[in-house]
């Protein structure tokens, strides 16, 4: 059965990809093989109701009549996991695809769009916010894990908390929570970071919902091919960083002029009603549902305190505008690096989603040459059923940034990458850990000032000598994982 066509536009914040996506839409509706198009949100931020300004959502008007799907439909503090996005997307592509219309997926969170396009790679995909979960058949080897627990996280175990902790509040609860995820899974258990609480607690509930390890759902992952669900037409549109930021920066500040501190309140307000309490920064949880979006955290302290002052306002600005530019970063790491892998691995197969890079560095000047004039190109001819464009060949950008290493799409080798390991050295609080992941942010932990000095403070004690070495050894000893 030939699969149905989708065309998903991601890329980071700052690119233009509600206004194109709404202009593609529009360049549809003029075609007569169909009957026009509909839009589905794919940011993370943006399913939630309200705080417009927070999650910059595309107005009304920009909307230009074209039906958004999933925006602005869960309430603030609601948990909403990618799974729940994948079926409900699935749901709308099906109706839509039944009216003879094409879905335009847009969004920033290309996690989501990754696993709408590939099933089975999601150990949680079957995972919803149920209130009451089925009791789970256990399988023998965790009955077996769950036995041999010591009596406290046996405790913990059956006594589980609903809700994540706030590693900052409690950090002894959420480091038992992780000592019980890696007693009883420890692959999974070494992924996450003790303070990750939240990730720390979903691994759990899957063991308690489905009475299987996630590392088991993930192995058994690892023996499918990489498929595509549908026949896809993949935009990414990209700035140059030095174009970008500047963009970025203004951006906060109009956001801020549109009402974002009246955001922040009302997330406030909303947080102090519910189970939190936010009157000091250590007390926000900043991991659950709209409160991970850029601009309640650097914020939060400013709107806290009984005497805002003008330094502390500009600091708060400023921290926005990082933590803005380095979310960017890390959107185009995730295409490069996952995204891409899996288009290149589902296509060795059979090819059926297509790449293309935009580039969106100058908006202002080069949008209808650079954006908007291929994506109608490229899209006339996916729709057509042949593209005639080599994806290489629309720019030195799109050369350059779709032309990526090696990488390995196998969620088991995935996992066991990327684990975590507990710097003994910089680890004052035993029962406060320091952990970092192996691999690259491993060495360059090392480098650090204070890693080295807390190493050399260790080798002039009795705490040194425990790696068999001399002081005078101790570049040595660097060298080598704690």
């Amino acid at each position: 059965m030939a699969l149905r066509p989708l065309i998903a536009i991601c890329g980071t914040t700052g690119v233009g990809k509600s206004k194109l996506a709404i202009e593609i839409a529009q360049h549809i509706a003029k075609q007569e093989a169909w009957e026009g198009a509909e839009i589905i949100n794919a940011d993370a931020m943006q399913v939630y109701a309200g705080m417009d300004v927070i999650t910059n959502k595309v107005t009304e008007s920009e909307m230009q009549g074209i039906k958004h799907h999933l925006m602005g439909f869960r309430q603030p503090g609601e948990q909403y996991v990618v799974g729940q996005w994948v079926q409900d997307a699935m749901k709308i592509i099906s109706d839509i695809h039944g009216a003879n219309k094409i879905p335009i997926i847009v969004g920033g969170t290309s996690y989501w769009i990754q696993h709408l396009l590939f099933p089975n790679r999601l150990s949680n995909e079957e995972i919803t916010d149920k209130k009451e979960p089925k009791a789970a058949v256990m399988s023998e080897e965790l009955a077996r894990s769950l036995e041999s627990l010591p009596p406290e996280l046996q405790n913990l175990f059956n006594s589980f908390p609903e809700q994540p902790p706030i590693a900052s509040v409690d950090p002894a609860q959420s480091l038992s929570l992780h000592r019980l995820l890696s007693a009883l899974d420890e692959r999974v258990g070494a992924r996450w970071h003790w303070k990750d609480t939240r990730k720390v607690h979903r691994s759990l509930c899957i063991i308690k919902e489905t009475g299987r390890k996630a590392s088991e759902m993930i192995s058994s992952q690892s023996e499918n091919t990489v498929v595509a669900r549908y026949r896809a037409l993949c935009l990414w549109l990209y700035a140059k960083p030095a174009m970008l930021h500047p963009r970025l920066n203004s951006r906060v500040d109009t956001m801020i002029e549109r009402g974002l501190l009246d955001e922040v309140r009302a997330l406030q307000h909303i947080a102090i009603s519910g189970r939190q309490t936010v009157t000091k920064e250590s007390s926000a949880d900043y991991t659950v549902g709209i409160y991970q979006s850029i601009g309640y955290r650097e914020f939060h302290g400013y709107i806290s305190s009984p005497n805002p002052s003008e330094d502390t306002f500009n600091l708060a600005v400023e921290n926005m505008k990082i933590s803005t530019r380095q979310y960017a970063k890390r959107q185009v790491s995730w295409i490069r690096n996952k995204l891409l892998p899996m288009i290149k691995a589902a296509n060795a197969t059979e090819e059926a989603v297509f790449p293309y890079l935009l580039d969106a560095s100058d908006i202002e000047n080069g949008w209808s040459s650079d954006v908007q004039g291929p994506a109608m190109e490229i899209t006339d001819g996916f729709l057509r059923g042949k593209i005639d464009r080599d994806p290489l060949s629309l720019s030195d950008v799109a050369r350059d940034m779709l032309t990526v290493e090696e990488k390995t799409t196998d969620p088991l080798s995935v996992l066991s990458a990327r684990r975590k390991m507990i710097c003994e050295v910089c680890t004052a609080n035993k029962k406060e850990p320091v952990m970092i992941e192996e691999g690259r942010e491993w060495d360059m932990h090392k480098k650090t000032r204070a890693h080295r000095l807390y190493f050399r403070r260790a080798a002039e004690t009795s705490q040194g000598y425990r790696y068999g070495k001399k002081i005078e050894d101790i570049n040595t000893m660097e060298s080598q994982p704690s």
